[in-house]
């Protein structure tokens, strides 16, 4: 995290069990990490001192300006859960639409998943919304209080110990401690801790020690200024020592003095992560022309978006249709899984229901989750009913599939995972290129063409004539144009030309 407030929450539970390769060896502990504690002048000092810097420093931050007791709640809640794993610059937008749209729990209550997906989307780890969701609906259910203790907001799904404690403390007063990765970094710096923070003993070291800083006049002061610390001047690979307002009490800023080997950067102990496990898939932007009974007469396509499942990746949002494939795979096979897909799931035959206008490959796009690296193959997939008819969806199994049409106005608009508008912003910018050679040549004059380019072929889907044979009869209008006018150019040039050569030959021979 830098001093402009990029940082990302990691929220760390003490029930952590997970065990996690360190990249460095460790240096020893003195003693148990079990033992170690701040001293009562320790605290004193770091609570006035912390207190006093954050007063002065303290970014102003939307959900931090909201008072009302019953609203406080609820906004910490939603800003918390929003800045787990996002920047606050990012986050600061988000919050602001969504308490624009859903001011209570109990506006937010009665919203649909798929409201609270479009509003989330580009934050990622959309499970983080769900959660928000149902739990607001619990808390409605039951009558609509907010909790206030740590304990009783804990029984409330998608709430752990991290969320719990901030609630409680910022929002209520109440004088427990916070854990997150920005209090892990403090900590182990102050207390020059070495252990691997991911070991379930240090997680519980970590929390008993936010315990005893903790002021218990101001919680959540405190709790914010801590975690604001660690954000910024205490960041993970440029902290600011001369400014930090608690350095007297650091021990590894001592320790680095006395020695040219230890660096305060080396804490936190680096742990090695998870190798992301990769993944490849076949997407296919299926986009259908001059569909009448499903679209208003001024539009001339639209696209096909299918609901993922409600439960795993991605939960119930909106993508276009894809294919999961077991390896990296060629083009027929990534065509074939597409076009079994399309005849498994809506009964879409691509040979005899409809007429393939254009299939274009797009490209390849890797998109990057927590634990997955998604490898995407895109194409383009025009199609055109047969005999003007609309296509009919209708599946053969009792598997149900929830899609829909939408229009490129509208599903520019929506609220898509950033991976889905990449893979449409992959399609909008194949079509630019693509339409910027055939306008072009159509719109010259007789007299500006000086060679006759040959024939291009292309598809948009917004300009397509009404039938093939009317873009056939076009194309071969403006060839017909263009050979006449090229021929009477070169007829033009001619006598000019045979002038120029016979100027050439005679002064050759009068200087031979």
């Amino acid at each position: 995290m830098d001093a402009m407030g990029a940082e990302k929450k990691t929220a760390i539970s003490p029930k952590t069990k997970k065990r996690t390769r360190v990249k460095r060896k460790a240096v020893p502990l003195s003693g148990d990490i079990e033992d170690i504690c701040f001293n009562k002048d320790e605290t004193l000092q770091i609570r006035a001192s912390l207190l006093e810097w954050y007063d002065e420093n303290q970014r102003d931050l939307p959900w931090r300006r909201i008072s009302e007791r019953d609203k406080r709640g609820y906004a910490v809640w939603v800003s918390e859960v929003m800045l787990q794993q996002t920047r606050v610059s990012t986050v600061i937008d988000y919050f602001n639409r969504w308490m624009n749209k859903w001011p209570t729990l109990h506006h937010l209550a009665q919203a649909s998943l798929e409201e609270v997906n479009e509003m989330w989307a580009g934050l990622g780890y959309y499970r983080r919304a769900q959660f928000l969701l149902e739990g607001a609906k619990e808390l409605a259910e039951g009558g609509g209080s907010f909790p206030e203790t740590v304990s009783d907001l804990r029984k409330i799904k998608g709430i752990g110990e991290y969320t719990a404690g901030a609630i409680a403390s910022i929002a209520f007063k109440k004088a427990v401690p916070v854990v997150d990765g920005n209090v892990v970094r403090v900590i182990s710096r102050l207390k020059a801790i070495s252990a691997n923070p991911k070991d379930a003993a240090t997680v519980e070291t970590f929390w008993k020690l936010a315990g005893q800083l903790v002021d218990p006049c101001r919680p959540g002061d405190f709790n914010q200024a801590l975690m604001e610390l660690g954000a910024t001047l205490c960041s993970l690979s440029n902290p600011g020592c001369a400014a930090c307002p608690i350095s007297a009490q650091c021990h590894v800023l001592s320790l680095s003095r006395q020695s040219e080997s230890v660096h305060v950067t080396d804490y936190p102990i680096k742990v090695v992560k998870a190798k992301q496990r990769r993944e490849f898939s076949a997407v296919s932007v299926v986009e259908i022309l001059d569909c009448q009974e499903t679209m208003g007469p001024q539009s001339s396509s639209k696209f096909i978006l299918v609901k993922r499942p409600n439960e795993g990746l991605l939960a119930g949002l909106w993508e276009f249709p894809s294919v999961l494939l077991e390896k990296e795979a060629d083009l027929a096979s990534r065509r074939k899984a597409i076009d079994n897909f399309l005849q498994s799931s809506f009964n879409l035959d691509l040979k005899e229901s409809t007429r393939i206008v254009s299939r274009e490959e797009i490209g390849e796009y890797v998109h990057v989750f927590s634990h997955i690296r998604l490898k995407m193959y895109v194409e383009l997939l025009v199609l055109h009913p047969k005999g003007n008819r609309s296509i009919d969806f209708k599946k053969r199994d009792k598997e149900s599939i929830t899609w829909k049409y939408v229009d490129s106005k509208n599903l520019g608009s929506m609220g898509l995972t950033s991976g889905v508008r990449k893979v449409y912003s992959m399609v909008q910018k194949h079509k630019q290129t693509e339409q910027g050679t055939i306008p072009e040549r159509k719109r010259k004059t007789a007299s500006q063409s000086s060679s006759m380019a040959p024939p291009h072929k292309t598809t948009d889907s917004h300009v397509l004539p009404q039938s093939k044979a009317h873009e056939q009869f076009e194309d071969l209008a403006t060839q017909q144009v263009e050979l006449r006018a090229l021929m009477e150019q070169r007829h033009n040039e001619l006598p000019a030309d045979m002038d120029r050569r016979q100027n050439e030959l005679l002064q050759f021979l009068k200087t031979h």
